[in-house]
């Protein structure tokens, strides 16, 4: 019986392993998602063009294409 124990040891360590693995995995898929809806929208290759506050278009910048 006393060999039967460390089977179960070992069992027991590799199962509590994946577990651990799985719910990091879990929270970094959370991450991600929560990052994805906080993160501002894509750019769609189009400038966007900003207007000051007498309604004319401001000049577009290098960064902005």
């Amino acid at each position: 019986m006393a060999g039967n124990s460390r089977t179960t040891f070992t069992k027991r360590s590799k199962e509590r392993a994946r577990q651990e693995k799985r719910a990091e995995k879990s929270q970094k898929m959370e991450q991600r998602k929560l990052q994805k809806q906080a993160a501002p929208a894509e750019r769609t290759g189009e400038p966007v063009i900003q207007y000051d506050e007498d309604g004319q278009p401001i000049a577009l910048a290098f960064d902005d294409f």
